[in-house]
């Protein structure tokens, strides 16, 4: 093993794919599990087309059908979508950015292991007397045990409920980094455009997959406990249309976003022309991002709300459509003014292109109220929704043809690739344009008009070379893999990102000293900006593309490219119209090694998403707060006791281990110089818990205001009384005060100070959880005539969101107490006092458990 490697194992070994935590091996991870969850959910999807080859029973029963239909829904939006796209997040935009890793290389590899994770967990529910079979999007009532009463559908729950953690995890993860570690000179205006996409997506994600986490542990919570959210007569269902729908529109731009950067980088590659009105492109998508929170409830125009209320959300999705026409026309515009090749990443971009186009214009019909009343549950929304999101997957596999001689240092065999395009279109079209023609059928349901027949053997045709075409690209790809041409570093005659100055595929820290792009192009070394050293560059003029667009050995010059594409830094820069985006051109001659401090290997990320498997795995056998009699329980309880065992072990092995990640002084960080990433980190994730606490809350707020604000009070018991959550209040705001003085104690370097400071904070939270289960007791155990049976979790919708809610705060305060004693004992051996970030960090978390607090106490003792 080379020196260099930092104990990582060659690519060879298994081991190193369980312990890596260097970004490009996560991004082939993320991509390689991604396109296995594609071929699982693409051979769902051809079982419900051969059931609907003819109407009426078919291949699979109704029971079948209906679990496959839900889990192909659920595996392609959660497993395979979002992680394609954020495969290649993972492996480029770092190299983009000019970063070395991500900002916690630990963190990045949990996230990966806990998707995967989540992944196996929805594969285990098919034997678990079925999977989920409710729609992927598990309306209300029908996702409560009445009517999916498989334990297999409580694991498909949880199964999200992990992936959600996954999600959060990168969110935190990749929002610290491009804040936090560009590279000099690498402004947010300048930063390339798939970054720029990634940006956006996962500040949409932060948000979006918050609400989501409340209405799955509420939905978690019905199921394994017994609460009556989704259930209560008044605004239950409609509740979860709500909850989800936030989630759920956000999420279609979450999944496009990706599609649009690769078609925006490969659109400037193969025309040779910088995307025309770049900075409207970029004000465009932040305009969508922060509108796609607006446009949920076109989703719910069937419902009870009332007109005043559809008509203002049929105009925010009219609205939302004004700056997609803008980024569209600027795609098709940079067609007409640049010199397009047709290579094979291009042909898919562009294809993409076209069936966007389709399908936002099918999507207008569903923006209006009154047309949505005809289409809604018919195959037009199928047809649509396919045309959006497959749209998307079509542009994120020109990105894999793209960036694949980056990732492996091979080439693909262009033929077969152009071979692949043409079958992957006529079989896609031939499959979903159809549906626009039988749109009458019945969504979710396999009997349908005996006139649509004809439509629906072509769509299952369709299916077929559908799947031929993956078929091909697996084998184009692997082949290559294994004995196809070495690429160039930069295959591609106008590529200009970063990634393109490097080798192929770029070595372990990316780059050969620090980088930077304050002098107009890439450079290498401190004070690059005074004359560091200089990476290779292309020309890019037109005459000197290859045939096809890929590089030839004649166009291998030494001229510069600017970083942002707006100007060139010698006499040879391009006029204004052939600038292209974000980067350097060829790949840069090494300029002597760095001082490579940082780590890239661990295994406790895998041991913890090991953990996580069997701990929810063993949670789904709970039903109303009870384990599922027989064998099945006891398994469920096994797994339960080994999971929670193990995260313990994993957790306490992963907070002791020394690792080194990416430190600074990193280049470019505003809006956040001042503040190191790991402080920035605790504010990302908090924000997303903002939005966890907020989508409880409002649900609370919800179902109170639809049962009736006043005929509230009774459900509750009298004995439900202000006294036992205001002096919960008084020990939190103490706690609180004990925090600060621990971080004093540890700024002043006083050892005894801070442990006696962390052990009052450690006291006072005990003090709040055990006054919280005497107040749980007792409500439990109130006689009444009212309350028979005491007032417990599933006695009524108050009992279901008081428990829920504060069960939840009081699961934060736990958290925080695990922290508190692992921070305790390390102090009393004499850490934190020549670095107290560990105790700042922590009193952050600790502080914003008290102010939830300060919400919850009057909305659920006093109102």
């Amino acid at each position: 093993m080379s020196e260099d490697t930092h104990g990582l194992p060659p690519t060879s070994s298994v081991r190193r794919w369980l312990v890596t935590t260097n970004h490009k091996d996560v991004g082939i991870l993320y991509v390689v599990t991604s396109l296995f969850f594609l071929a699982f959910g693409g051979v769902l999807a051809l079982l419900v087309r051969l059931q609907l080859w003819s109407p009426g029973a078919g291949l699979l029963s109704s029971m079948s059908y209906n679990q496959t239909v839900s889990a192909h829904g659920l595996i392609m939006i959660f497993w395979f979508l979002s992680p394609f796209a954020f495969g290649f997040a993972n492996y480029v935009v770092p190299l983009q950015i000019g970063a070395k890793d991500l900002a916690f290389p630990r963190l990045n590899a949990l996230s990966y292991w806990l998707y995967l994770a989540s992944g196996l967990l929805l594969g285990a529910s098919f034997f678990q007397g079925g999977t989920f079979a409710g729609g992927w999007t598990m309306y209300a009532p029908l996702n409560v045990p009445v009517y999916t009463p498989q334990i297999g559908a409580s694991t498909a729950v949880l199964a999200l409920v992990l992936f959600v953690a996954s999600v959060t995890v990168s969110s935190v993860n990749f929002l610290t980094t491009m804040h936090r570690m560009r590279a000099e000179g690498l402004t947010l205006r300048r930063l390339p455009l798939f970054s720029w996409t990634i940006l956006l997506t996962v500040w949409m994600m932060l948000f979006a997959f918050a609400a989501l986490l409340a209405a799955l542990v509420i939905l978690s919570s019905d199921r394994l406990l017994g609460t009556t959210y989704f259930t209560a007569k008044a605004g239950g269902s409609l509740l979860w249309a709500h909850l989800f729908w936030f989630f759920g529109h956000p999420e279609v731009y979450i999944v496009f976003f990706p599609a649009l950067g690769v078609m925006a980088e490969t659109f400037q590659t193969f025309t040779g022309r910088r995307i025309v009105g770049r900075k409207w492109f970029i004000a465009a998508m932040v305009l969508v991002a922060l509108q796609s929170f607006t446009v949920w409830m076109h989703h719910m125009f069937l419902t009870g709300i009332n007109l005043q209320i559809k008509t203002l959300f049929m105009v925010t999705t009219i609205g939302i459509s004004l700056p997609f026409d803008l980024m569209v026309f600027a795609l098709i515009y940079t067609l007409i003014k640049g010199r397009v090749r047709f290579t094979t990443p291009f042909l898919f971009s562009f294809g993409a292109l076209v069936l966007f186009i389709l399908g936002g214009i099918t999507g207008v019909f569903l923006g209006a109220v009154v047309l949505d009343y005809e289409f809604r549950g018919t195959y037009w929304v199928v047809a649509h929704f396919h045309y959006v999101m497959v749209g998307g997957v079509t542009a994120l596999v020109g990105g894999l043809y793209y960036w694949f001689p980056k990732m492996t240092g091979k080439m693909y065999d262009r033929m077969l690739g152009k071979v692949h395009f043409a079958l992957y279109f006529v079989g896609f079209n031939l499959l979903y344009f159809p549906m626009f023609l039988a749109w009458e059928t019945p969504r979710r349901d396999f009997f349908y008009d005996p006139a649509f027949v004809t439509e629906h053997r072509l769509a299952t045709v369709g299916a077929a070379i559908l799947g031929v075409s993956f078929l091909v690209m697996f084998y184009n790809l692997s082949k290559s893999l294994v004995a196809g041409e070495q690429a160039d570093d930069n295959p591609w005659a106008y590529s200009t990102t970063t990634e393109w100055a490097l080798p192929s595929p770029p070595p372990l820290e990316n780059f050969p000293d620090v980088p930077s792009f304050s002098g107009g192009s890439l450079r290498f070394g401190r004070g690059a900006a005074d004359g560091g050293e200089q990476a290779d560059g292309l020309r890019t003029s037109p005459d000197q593309l290859s045939g096809g667009g890929e590089r030839s050995e004649a166009t291998r010059t030494s001229s510069e490219r600017r970083s942002d594409g707006s100007e060139q830094a010698d006499d040879q820069r391009l006029p204004p119209d052939r600038r292209s985006d974000g980067g350097v051109v060829a790949h840069g001659e090494t300029a002597g090694g760095a001082d490579h401090g940082e780590d890239h290997a661990s295994i406790w990320p895998f041991a913890i998403s090991v953990a996580a498997f069997f701990t929810f795995l063993g949670l789904s056998g709970f039903e109303r707060g009870e384990l599922v009699p027989g064998v099945g329980g006891l398994l469920a309880l096994s797994s339960l006791v080994l999971g929670v065992a193990l995260g313990g072990y994993a957790l306490v092995g992963m907070a002791r281990e020394r690792f080194e990640g990416p430190t600074g002084p990193f280049g470019e960080s505003w809006p956040f110089d001042g503040i190191e990433n790991g402080k920035l980190g605790v504010w990302i994730f908090l924000a997303s818990d903002v939005v966890l606490f907020g989508a409880f809350v409002g649900s609370y707020v919800f179902i109170r205001v639809a049962h009736g604000w006043r005929d509230w009070h009774a459900l509750v018991p009298e004995a439900h009384v202000p006294l036992p959550g205001l002096i919960n209040t008084y020990l939190l705001l103490t706690s609180s005060f004990t925090v600060v003085l621990a971080l004093v104690a540890a700024e002043r370097e006083s050892r005894r100070g801070l442990v006696a400071a962390l052990a009052a904070t450690f006291g006072l939270g005990v003090a709040f959880l055990v006054n919280k289960a005497l107040e749980w007791q007792h409500l439990f155990h109130v006689h009444s005539e009212a309350f028979p049976h005491g007032w417990e979790l599933g006695t009524n919708v108050a009992s279901s969101t008081f428990y829920l809610t504060t069960g939840l705060h009081g699961a934060h305060v736990i958290i925080g107490l695990l922290i508190s004693l692992y921070l305790l004992v390390r102090a009393w051996n004499g850490a934190y006092l020549d670095d107290e970030r560990p105790v700042e960090y922590f009193g952050l978390y600790w502080h914003f458990v008290d102010i939830v607090w300060l919400f919850l106490f009057p909305l659920f003792y006093i109102l």
